[in-house]
């Protein structure tokens, strides 16, 4: 026998089958179990297989267990494609040509709507955000303007005080040392040279006195005139 009968499941889910065999064929000789898919009353197709010795079998699609009598199937992550009919067919190793096969059992997968749903509200409890963030919007750009233009201005005033508060001598060119120029004076001045009276000259070699000019350049800063008349000995 092959039960339940009957299973709607939603697809992504699991659906299981028991294929239990009869106290008279179990009495201790080999077989084989098959399990078989039809489609639309189509020719039946083997989906998996299990030995009378085998625990547990497992594929990528399907998950046998031996519980005997009775042997198990769970057909992994449904999907609508595996809707169909299903049954076990028992092959005895005493008798090859001989397949007995159980009665069908139907399947039909269908969408899930829990898990449409659950879709469908994170999407509209997503979407209140952004509206939310979008009326926002202007509101954020103003303030960030208005603290843009804040620091600008902070800035600017500090740049200028800066400016102020500077020493004399940094804000003004040095117009009050004027370029020092140098400007020579020139003074006349009679220097008379006498002869010293204690060496004698004899009469015939002694020069005929006379006067000579001369002149002197002082400074501006210290000026210095000599006194008219004064005397050097030679």
């Amino acid at each position: 026998t092959f039960f339940p009968a009957m299973l709607t499941l939603p697809a992504g889910g699991s659906a299981t089958f028991f294929c239990n065999i009869s106290r008279e064929n179990d009495s201790g000789a080999e077989y084989s179990l098959n399990w078989y898919k039809e489609t639309n009353h189509s020719q039946a197709q083997k989906i998996a297989e299990m030995s009378r010795n085998n625990s547990l079998t497992k594929t990528e699609k399907y998950l046998l267990t031996n519980h005997t009598p009775a042997f198990k199937i769970e057909i992994l992550n449904l999907h609508q494609n595996d809707s169909g009919s299903y049954y076990c067919g028992l092959i005895a190793f005493f008798e090859p040509d001989k397949v007995m096969e159980s009665n069908r059992s139907h399947l039909v997968v269908t969408a899930a709507p829990e898990k449409t749903n659950p879709t469908n509200k994170p999407e509209m409890e997503e979407g209140n955000p952004l509206d939310h963030v979008k009326a926002m919007l202007p509101g954020i750009l103003l303030l960030a303007g208005a603290v843009v233009l804040l620091i600008f201005g902070y800035l600017t005033v500090m740049y200028r005080r800066g400016d102020v508060q500077k020493p004399p001598s940094e804000n003004t060119p040095a117009e009050e040392k004027p370029p020092v120029v140098s400007v020579s004076t020139v003074d006349y001045g009679v220097l008379e040279f006498q002869w010293d009276q204690c060496t004698q000259v004899p009469p015939e070699t002694q020069p005929v006195d006379q006067t000579e000019y001369a002149t002197i350049v002082f400074p501006e800063e210290k000026p210095v005139t000599p006194e008219r008349g004064k005397k050097h000995q030679d």
